[in-house]
């Protein structure tokens, strides 16, 4: 559930994650790698894998195997000498 299988002739096999948006997070050569070892890593990472591919997901399961977004910091108070610390910039959470 939520793999998708595509072929690319010439091309090294390779898992890419993506984010909900469909944004690149980490690519996996897989070129190295039995199918046994494919399945146990697809299994590793929470991909749920269906009895039958008409068989439905639990709810459980229906975003597996995305992981939760990061928590916001609560708003900092000033710091003793009166300063309020800076802002995090917007780079260092590219998924909010």
């Amino acid at each position: 559930h939520n793999l998708e299988m595509k072929h690319l002739p010439g091309a090294d096999p390779e898992l890419v994650l993506l984010s909900h948006r469909y944004e690149e997070l980490e690519r996996i050569p897989l070129s190295d790698m039995t199918r046994e070892e494919i399945n146990q890593l697809v299994q590793e990472l929470g991909f749920y894998r269906k009895e039958t591919p008409d068989a439905p997901v639990p709810e459980e399961f229906q975003f597996a195997p995305a992981k939760p977004l990061p928590t916001l910091l609560p708003p900092q108070a000033p710091t003793t000498d009166g300063k309020t610390p800076p802002k995090r910039d917007k780079e260092e959470h590219p998924d909010l």
